[in-house]
């Protein structure tokens, strides 16, 4: 089947240093993420923004990118037609609740002292997740909410970040979303693909972290731009899954060898 859709992350895939579409790893300037996603528009292929950033954030993103819609807040929000519509899904968070609740978010910084914080100013402004920054054992904390009563809930990594964030932590803090369970980029996906009645043979995936690789399950192929490798215990998510390719270069370069791989199909 051709590719009709790319679902791709953004912060650490399609731009690289600072957000910047136009750096490469390193600081380089380049210009081959624009020269891709000029050939993606020009073969009408649909571009969805895929990100833990939030509504406003990805309804401009997506103005200036020219994709044809966004998913928000790790797979909370799905929006199209340039933002005038949107859902919003909660997954297993209890009817009782709007968001996470502000006391199980304190006790939970409280029990990781100087490696768990707000992702400020980033974190603020969200409607469904909650998203955070340090260096944390995943598995534990989930098992921690588990115990608190609060198992409809569960800790995302979305990726490395700026050692200039925490410094202290002596390496690369990594941004976390605690979302309810349900809530995912591939859940997201799976959902926004039957809204618009393609197959998910039809689409790719592109990411660098973890929660991205949600997304390979949803799709024919799902691509991992270089830098992701970097990621502590992504292997372990790679044996998942039979249908990852990781490109050979990071960021943008890796980026746009996955993009011109759905222009070949």
């Amino acid at each position: 089947m051709s590719i009709r859709v790319v679902y791709t992350d953004l912060d650490g895939t399609m731009v690289g240093p600072k957000g910047c579409f136009f750096r490469a790893e390193g600081g380089a300037i380049t210009l081959e993420p624009a020269r891709a996603l000029t050939e993606l528009h020009a073969a009408g292929i649909a571009l969805v923004l895929v990100s833990g950033r939030t509504r406003p954030q990805l309804v401009e993103a997506a103005q200036i990118f020219g994709a044809d819609g966004f998913i928000g807040e790790l797979g909370a929000i799905v929006g199209w037609n340039d933002g005038l519509d949107s859902e919003l899904l909660r997954g297993a968070m209890p009817p009782e609740y709007d968001q996470v609740p502000t006391e199980l978010l304190d006790r939970l910084i409280e029990r990781h002292p100087g490696r768990l914080e707000l992702h400020t100013p980033w974190h603020a402004g969200r409607e469904v997740d909650v998203m955070l920054r340090g260096r944390i054992d995943v598995p534990e904390v989930d098992g921690w909410l588990a115990e608190s009563g609060f198992s409809w809930l569960s800790m995302r990594d979305n990726g490395l970040i700026s050692p200039a964030h925490m410094p202290h932590l002596g390496g690369s803090p990594h941004v976390y979303h605690l979302v309810p369970d349900g809530v995912g980029k591939g859940d997201a996906v799976a959902h926004d693909l039957k809204r618009r009645g393609i197959a998910p043979a039809e689409a790719i995936a592109i990411g660098d972290s973890a929660s991205d690789l949600e997304m390979a399950a949803h799709v024919g192929r799902m691509h991992l731009v270089a830098n992701a490798l970097r990621h502590p215990h992504i292997s372990e998510h790679l044996a998942r899954y039979d249908n990852i390719t990781v490109e050979s270069g990071p960021v943008g370069a890796g980026w746009a060898s996955a993009v011109r791989t759905a222009l070949a199909e």
